[in-house]
């Protein structure tokens, strides 16, 4: 019996068919179909990273109760023969309308009004395959440089980048952090980690939440593409940024090329060190 029998025996479900979905860098997704719904189901190695899917199913709850964006329901998540699973609501894919933008920016806008009175979050979670730290700290930049930007580098020391001068490096990054409240933000917003529904509604996956700074949101968002301008002067006009938000873009995609840094190897050295440079 195989590993998605298994999955779907699990949970009362009457497995017809399953294939393979696209997507996945870290873990395995799969479409399944049973006797009357589609789910969707992601597995992974449940001892190379622990309550991964646990973290993420808080994650989509957490996103959910902003009342934002559509976020697919948790069905549930567990472990079998130390493989670790996630099984999802399916949500067919639809187009882009005209007004999808306008809808999205208002739906970040919504999410990132949602606040608590601390930065950090219950639980520590992941950022892609790395774990990412989520203790509480009463300001952005603290947060920022304590729970963001201090454990990659010391992860990417381990794996012989070295960076000079971090101690002046975090002061004068301080000193340019807007004081904000904490916002909900999704954590890991990149192109493939948004949908469209069928009907057109803006939809979230995969995220790495924390009650975070939300320019950190917006940075990634415009890291790799795949966004339309349209949405940041929308955004700015509905829940406008602190001055020079602009100028503060590569500070908050630092965390980000750090991680790929980390992930993926030298190939991110040269903007990391950009970025560190313009800061020391």
């Amino acid at each position: 019996m195989n590993i998605l029998t298994k999955i779907a025996e699990e949970n009362n479900l009457n497995l017809l068919e399953s294939k393979p979905l696209s997507g996945g860098d870290i873990n395995d997704v799969f479409l399944l179909k049973c006797d009357s719904k589609k789910l969707v189901v992601k597995t992974n190695i449940a001892s190379k990273f622990p309550r991964m899917f646990e973290a993420e199913a808080k994650g989509l709850d957490f996103l959910r109760s902003s009342n934002s964006f559509k976020i697919p329901s948790v069905i549930n998540y567990g472990v079998i023969e130390n493989t670790s699973y996630l099984l999802l609501e399916y949500i067919p894919e639809g187009s882009i309308s005209s007004s999808f933008w306008e809808q999205f920016s208002e739906s970040l806008t919504t999410l990132h009004k949602t606040t608590q009175p601390t930065f950090g979050l219950d639980h520590s979670n992941y950022i892609g395959s790395l774990p990412q730290y989520n203790g509480s700290e009463t300001s952005a930049a603290d947060f920022y440089i304590n729970q963001r930007l201090a454990p990659q580098f010391k992860m990417a020391k381990e794996r012989g980048f070295n960076f000079s001068k971090l101690d002046v490096f975090y002061k004068n990054v301080s000193s340019e952090i807007p004081n904000e409240p904490p916002a909900l933000i999704h954590g890991d917003l990149w192109g493939g980690n948004y949908m469209v529904s069928e009907n057109g509604i803006p939809t979230l996956i995969d995220p790495a939440v924390s009650f975070a700074p939300r320019e950190m949101d917006l940075a990634m968002m415009q890291l790799f593409g795949g966004f339309s301008e349209e949405i940041f002067s929308s955004y700015h006009s509905i829940f406008p940024l602190e001055n020079n938000w602009k100028q503060r873009v590569s500070l908050w995609q630092l965390y980000y090329l750090l991680v790929h840094l980390n992930i993926f190897g030298a190939g991110y050295l040269s903007r990391v060190q950009h970025i560190v440079k313009k800061y020391q």
